[in-house]
């Protein structure tokens, strides 16, 4: 019997391994009134190019840039040879606050997690404001790294801007 946590996580990885799909990934078919309420309560994933803008239905519109890679410092972690730092901008264009802690962010590689690096000697800390609201019509950097492999392959970064949202914004590309 499938549970919606497992639902969800299937249809999480059909839209991580569609990168570059020029339609969105929705959730399937029903047939019975238990599936449509499944069905509702899957998110449906919206897949970009890196360097691309995303505006959620809340109003929270975001931007990834091109990915830049580079050789985490000896102090980093966790230890990796290279990794791919991002810009992200969060922009409210919503008409409420919205809470920075709500975001998820997470990466792949092939169809392996990219694990977050913690860099700041080179200025890659995390989400270091995830308590602050940022209010409409303002905006809010952030810089994100993730682990590599050696040679440039295809990532993708995955955004939810709360863990309720009815859409999933995947950045994909080279990286």
């Amino acid at each position: 019997m499938r549970t919606p946590k497992h639902a969800m996580a299937a249809v999480v990885l059909v839209a991580v391994t569609a990168c570059g799909a020029p339609a969105p990934v929705e959730s399937g078919s029903t047939s019975t009134g238990g599936d449509v309420a499944l069905q509702q309560a899957l998110p449906a994933l919206r897949t970009l190019d890196f360097g691309g803008q995303f505006r959620f239905d809340d109003g929270v519109a975001v931007s990834v840039s091109a990915p830049k890679p580079f050789r985490p410092s000896s102090s980093a972690y966790p230890r990796s040879d290279r990794a791919v730092a991002f810009e992200i901008i969060i922009r409210n264009e919503g008409d409420q606050p919205y809470r920075l802690s709500g975001l998820t962010v997470t990466a792949t590689v092939g169809e392996v997690a990219s694990k977050q690096v913690v860099d700041s000697t080179q200025g890659y800390s995390g989400i270091v404001e995830a308590g602050k609201d940022v209010q409409p019509g303002r905006d809010v950097r952030l810089s994100l790294a993730f682990t590599a492999p050696p040679q440039p392959a295809e990532m993708k970064l995955t955004l939810r801007p709360t863990a309720t949202s009815p859409v999933i914004a995947v950045y994909c590309g080279p990286a």
